[in-house]
């Protein structure tokens, strides 16, 4: 007998809710002592929906071992889960899974002196998560977080992540960062004007890095809307890079962004 929807999920308080552009929002919830999940999965969020539910998985923004649940959201216009974000405040209640689930997880690496998170919109989610594991400044020797947006107010953590420089874990390991901000559609980034594609394509992300990618040393995670996905992961295989798989080792692991 398959066990009632209340034995899957619990119900969680919003404690605070930061609206950052007409589209974007962070918010937190509580964090049930029994909430495991490792950094790069995601969690299913969900609200009474009439006689049913209504859920959408959003990668955890916070660190493994914070008390709070953390995560960012881009508000879609006519979007059933988004009208419920969008009037959600301090001290409503959300459903959340108890089971985080997804696969972008740098461990599965086996190898490999840098990682090279890759990343439009939301999905720079669960590179935040990553990046807050001392273990992994401890790992890899360089550490790489591309953040691609259309407009410049959408890199709302750029200082976030610069506060990692102070950060007590992570102090000692923060000149392995290299961070590039990219704007699309107007100056205001590190990059700006082209598609992270074609950045990789044409070698500017790697002349902004100041050195060159490689199989033995290169391992890139990707996260955001499907089609960069896409373009990205094509482009990293025209440079001779390959998927990773349990069984058959590679260099590119991907998400779509939620």
């Amino acid at each position: 007998m398959a066990a009632p929807p209340e034995a899957k999920y619990t119900e969680e308080t919003v404690l605070w809710v930061k609206q950052h552009t007409s589209k974007l929002i962070t918010f937190a919830i509580t964090r049930p002592d029994t909430y495991r999940f490792s950094a790069g999965q995601f969690s299913r969020l969900g609200f009474r929906d009439g006689e049913g539910f209504i859920w959408r998985a959003y990668s955890v923004v916070s660190a493994e071992y914070a008390d709070t649940l953390e995560y960012f959201a881009v508000l879609i216009e006519g979007g059933p889960m988004s009208a419920k974000l969008a009037q959600m405040q301090a001290g409503d209640t959300v459903l959340l899974d108890k089971n985080a689930t997804g696969f972008l997880l740098p461990e599965r690496f086996s190898d490999g002196r840098e990682l090279i998170m890759l990343c439009t919109g939301s999905g720079i989610a669960p590179f935040l998560s990553i990046l807050e594991q001392p273990e992994i400044w401890q790992r890899f020797e360089r550490l790489v977080l591309v953040h691609s947006v259309s407009y410049a107010d959408e890199l709302i953590f750029n200082e976030r992540i610069a506060e990692l420089k102070s950060h007590p874990l992570i102090e000692d390991y923060f000149h392995k960062l290299f961070f590039v901000s990219l704007t699309t559609r107007e100056e205001g980034g590190m990059l700006h004007g082209k598609r992270l594609p074609e950045w990789l394509k044409n070698g500017g992300l790697e002349k902004v890095l100041g050195f060159t990618f490689t199989q033995a040393e290169s391992r890139f995670m990707i996260c955001g809307n499907p089609e960069m996905v896409k373009d990205t992961f094509q482009a990293l295989l025209d440079l001779g890079f390959s998927m990773h798989r349990n069984r058959v080792p590679g260099q590119i692991m991907m998400e779509n962004g939620f």
